[in-house]
């Protein structure tokens, strides 16, 4: 039977403005001031928005901390997955070769990426529910020395792992290899300090846990890296190197940015400065993490990865093995009462996830409970325990 939640039963209110809440790994719900943030028109050439950019970029790159200015700031107008595309692009020689780390739908990507550049790559394929480990790394570039490059996933949004990004750099950098840090769900709430990460490059999106709105994203890389970029990109539009010397050299995108996205990005960046930047932000994310999750298992749901490898972005959970329990059903119960959770990714067993990024906190991550809770008994579900097959796969996969 359903467990009783210490969650007030009350009808949830909705939030600020009458919109659900995103539990998704973004975009999400943003802060008032940022939505207000867009209200003014810029002019893409004018100083002012130069000096939003330049502003942008240095904040940006302060929160890798490096102080000896070995990396610079590239914007790139798009979606995540432009920016991977377009340092995979920028960074690779042609004659290069990725090993590329997956563990879910986005390292599957990063490979399929590759085979449109039409570029040599090989793939460690982990499934939905480890995380590819530093050993396995040095192995496989012990055995191939035509490997160059190294792409890891830093939060495989798919099925919420964690990945072990310090401990992949290590045996990267032990190799000689270099690293490519697809970090667009974890920057800014989990560290990729290049202290102590040893990294060429990563790209994150606005509309993560700087908790933006979408519209573009950004590469941070070494200067050297850049500056031997030059001439290698597949792409006109995607190519970093240009964008990166006519930023500099002018100050302005080189094609049309999306200005009311910065200048909603800046006010998100004074904000997580103001909660204690990375580390106030991650802290946030992992408060709303526990309390969810305790929560849900509560009432039986089982989450697809063991404590060790969940990621403060977002956690899968098994679908209920009850006969009553239909996701699409379960998904607008939800919505009614204000939270609009994501479906799940994975092929093997049904499931979905809850986010826990954006404009949020752990008390907001009690209604969501209670409204979980509350939508079960709505479809006559008393247990939402997963179905044994899921959990024997889990333990046999995670074995």
């Amino acid at each position: 039977m359903l467990a009783e939640t210490k969650f007030a039963a009350e009808p949830l209110a909705k939030p600020a403005l009458g919109e659900p809440y995103l539990l998704t790994p973004g975009p999400l719900t943003t802060a008032y001031s940022v939505k207000q943030a867009m209200l003014r028109d810029w002019g893409s050439w004018d100083g002012d928005f130069r000096a939003m950019t330049s502003d942008m970029r240095r904040r940006l790159l302060a929160l890798t901390g490096d102080a000896k200015g070995e990396f610079d700031c590239v914007p790139m107008q798009g979606s995540g997955s432009f920016c991977v595309e377009a340092m995979l692009g920028s960074f690779v020689p042609r004659d290069g070769k990725v090993l590329v780390l997956a563990n879910g739908a986005y390292g599957l990507r990063a490979a399929q990426t590759m085979q449109y550049l039409d570029r040599a790559y090989t793939l460690i394929d982990k499934g939905d529910y480890l995380p590819p480990r530093g050993d396995e790394v040095a192995a496989a570039l012990e055995a191939d020395p035509a490997i160059t490059h190294v792409i890891a996933i830093h939060c495989e949004t798919s099925s919420g792992i964690l990945n072990p990004v310090a401990e992949i750099a290590d045996a990267v950098h032990a190799k000689g290899r270099k690293l490519l840090v697809d970090s667009m769900s974890a920057f800014g709430a989990v560290a990729l300090d290049v202290n102590e990460i040893r990294y060429e490059a990563m790209v994150s999106s606005a509309n993560k846990c700087i908790e933006g709105v979408p519209g573009f994203g950004f590469i941070i890389a070494r200067k050297s890296e850049l500056e031997a970029a030059k001439g290698r990109s597949h792409s006109l539009s995607l190519d970093v190197h240009a964008q990166w010397a006519h930023m500099n050299k002018t100050g302005q995108w080189r094609y049309t940015p999306p200005t009311h996205v910065v200048a909603a990005f800046l006010e998100a960046l004074r904000q997580h400065e103001a909660e204690g930047g990375v580390a106030g932000r991650g802290a946030r994310y992992v408060r709303n993490r526990d309390v969810m999750v305790a929560g849900m298992r509560e009432l039986g749901f089982e989450t697809l990865l063991r404590d060790r490898w969940l990621s403060p972005i977002i956690v899968t959970f098994f679908n209920p093995a009850h006969a009553n329990f239909a996701f699409d059903r379960f998904y607008e119960l939800m919505k009614e009462k204000g939270f609009i959770i994501y479906p799940g990714k994975l092929t093997v067993v049904d499931s979905f996830r809850v986010g826990c990024i954006g404009q949020m906190d752990e008390h907001v991550m009690r209604r969501v409970v209670e409204a979980a809770a509350q939508s079960l008994r709505e479809m006559g579900v008393d247990t939402a325990a997963p179905p044994a097959a899921a959990i024997a796969e889990r333990a046999k996969l995670a074995a």
